[in-house]
């Protein structure tokens, strides 16, 4: 044998792609339970079907005593654009101290909404793949942080033709449509 060849099979040998036997098997860590996200995945799953709200009873319920409204969008897009009232915990800030300091209570009614919930702004609000909508991701870490009175709104509005109030926290709001 040649010796490029012998050197091209000796380079695609050390490239082959890693068979699923040897994913996840060798490489413990007790802090990620991929098996327990996907249990709690289905759970949550079957307890938000019954809980997705029309905007009309997402902002009836807004204004009720007791209501949380979060938006777990980044810092820069909640200030450049979010329901009125809502309180921002960024999604990669929900953990176990930030829940407990923001929303001590489990039974405390939490609002969610997303990017995916509303069109004609992507400034504030760009639109992410339906399977990677921020709604889902939110809705099961909270409800996987014991959280079970939690509330989404399930349709996709045009900002401009949306009933639900708007506000910027931030100075320039060159995002889009800031109403």
């Amino acid at each position: 044998m040649k010796l490029p060849a012998l050197l091209l099979m000796l380079c695609a040998s050390t490239l082959a792609p890693v068979t699923e036997a040897e994913v996840g098997t060798t490489i413990p860590n007790s802090a990620i339970d991929m098996q327990g996200y996907l249990l709690i995945s289905s759970a949550a799953a079957a307890h938000r079907d019954a809980r997705r709200l029309s905007e009309a009873e997402f902002l009836r319920m807004s204004r009720e005593p007791g209501t949380i409204v979060l938006d777990a969008r980044s810092r820069e897009r909640y200030d450049q654009l979010h329901v009125a009232g809502a309180m921002n915990l960024s999604f990669p800030d929900i953990a176990v101290d930030s829940l407990k300091k923001t929303i001590p209570d489990t039974s405390t009614r939490i609002l969610i909404y997303c990017n995916n919930n509303f069109r004609n702004a992507e400034g504030p609000f760009p639109t992410k793949l339906p399977s990677a909508s921020l709604n889902l991701s939110t809705y099961i870490a909270l409800y996987t942080y014991g959280y079970r009175n939690i509330y989404e709104l399930g349709p996709q509005l045009d900002l401009e033709r949306s009933s639900l109030p708007f506000e910027s926290s931030s100075r320039s709001t060159d995002s889009g449509s800031a109403r």
